[in-house]
């Protein structure tokens, strides 16, 4: 787990922040991010220039995007309602892909287990077939003696 924080780029790598304004969970699948977006909009829009992970967290999450449209209504190119349109058709799409891929992955985990099962499955009866093979194995030689020991005693 990793902080994100907004720190003065003078200050040491694990010293003094700023503010602190989300996490970051590589460990699961997909990375758990989270931020809260408002402040991270803002100090972007303030001028905070992001580390490489973060600016890929950022743009992941669309603060980046957020900030290019925030741009072009502030030069005129475009109103702020399409640029909100557009946004949220942005985030639409980036929750139906994530929610897409964690289907994806939850599947494929239950396809594999159901595999190990069937494998597992099978070689019990393995198992079972050399243990049955092997005990009728021992019971033959007993009765095969117990046939010569008679065919002697005549």
């Amino acid at each position: 787990m990793y902080d994100v924080v907004v720190a003065d780029s003078r200050s040491p790598r694990d010293g003094r922040f700023i503010e602190k304004i989300g996490t970051y969970n590589p460990n699961t699948n997909p990375a758990t991010i989270n931020l809260n977006e408002e402040k991270a909009f803002k100090w972007v829009m303030n001028g905070a220039v992001p580390t490489d992970t973060v600016k890929a967290m950022l743009s992941y999450r669309g603060i980046l995007f957020r900030k290019h449209l925030q741009v072009g209504v502030l030069k005129g190119a475009i109103t702020q309602e399409q640029a909100d349109a557009k946004l949220l058709a942005w985030k639409e799409a980036k929750t139906n892909k994530i929610q897409s891929k964690i289907d994806r992955l939850s599947k494929e985990k239950q396809e594999a287990m159901q595999s190990r099962l069937a494998a597992e499955a099978k070689v019990k009866e393995e198992r079972a077939k050399a243990i049955a093979e092997k005990q009728k194995a021992q019971a033959t030689p007993a009765e095969t003696t117990e046939t010569t020991s008679e065919q002697n005693a005549e």
